[in-house]
């Protein structure tokens, strides 16, 4: 949505170009970095060029919010609850964020696991001292402080060009993917799949260098 316009601008998912941004410089406090994660789009009936960033909290949390994008717009995830809550610490009638809440279920889970037997005593005691030492349920609270400030700051009431595009259709209506576009998806789960651990960066810098090797031979 524009700044200043009244209507939202909807644009072909293929053409939809995204960056990570880092950031180096030296004050008198020290060496500082900053990141961001930036998309970018031309104006599908005007060609005006339209840029939106802002800044995140390190480069990997840049990068998941890129791949939430990417993995709910190509159909590898289709709720909000598979990204936010992997680990089902949520309750039905839990707000969909890791507030205090989420801290509690931990723990709640944590001892009935260990009178099951399932946790034993020095699994109790780690989790107990991790918390200590991560200031027990501060951050939870700076979540649920940081959710209240954006509520605030975004009390405008959703376009309804933009929730009736939001609404669910039939598969058969739904856009159909590039065969490009596939084999590159179908390669970046190759990858991740061979090793869990590997960092997406360097998963979608292979993928990229791989494609683009490709089309130079190609061409």
């Amino acid at each position: 949505m524009p700044e200043g316009q009244k209507e939202p601008i909807f644009v072909p998912w293929e053409e939809l170009v995204a960056w990570v941004t880092e950031a180096q410089g030296v004050t008198e406090y020290g060496v500082q970095r900053q990141y961001g994660f930036g998309i970018g789009f031309y104006h599908p009936d005007t060609g005006e060029k339209y840029t939106l960033e802002f800044q995140t909290y390190g480069q990997p949390q840049a990068i998941s919010n890129w791949e939430a994008i990417r993995a709910y717009m190509e159909y590898e995830v289709h709720t909000l609850k598979e990204i936010q809550d992997p680990l089902e610490l949520q309750g039905p009638d839990d707000p969909p964020w890791e507030g205090v809440h989420v801290f509690r279920n931990a723990r709640k889970r944590l001892h009935e696991e260990y009178r099951e037997g399932k946790r034993g005593m020095l699994y109790l005691t780690g989790w107990y001292l991790y918390h200590l030492i991560t200031f027990w349920t501060l951050p939870n609270r700076l979540v649920e402080w940081e959710v209240k400030k954006i509520k605030r700051m975004s009390r405008k009431s959703l376009p309804k060009s933009m929730a009736e595009w939001s609404e669910s259709i039939p598969e058969d209506q739904w856009a159909k993917p590039s065969e490009e576009l596939k084999r590159q998806s179908k390669r970046v789960l190759e990858l991740q799949k061979a090793n869990p651990q590997r960092p997406m960066t360097d998963i979608f810098a292979q993928v990229g260098e791989e494609f683009s090797s490709e089309a130079s031979m190609t061409a």
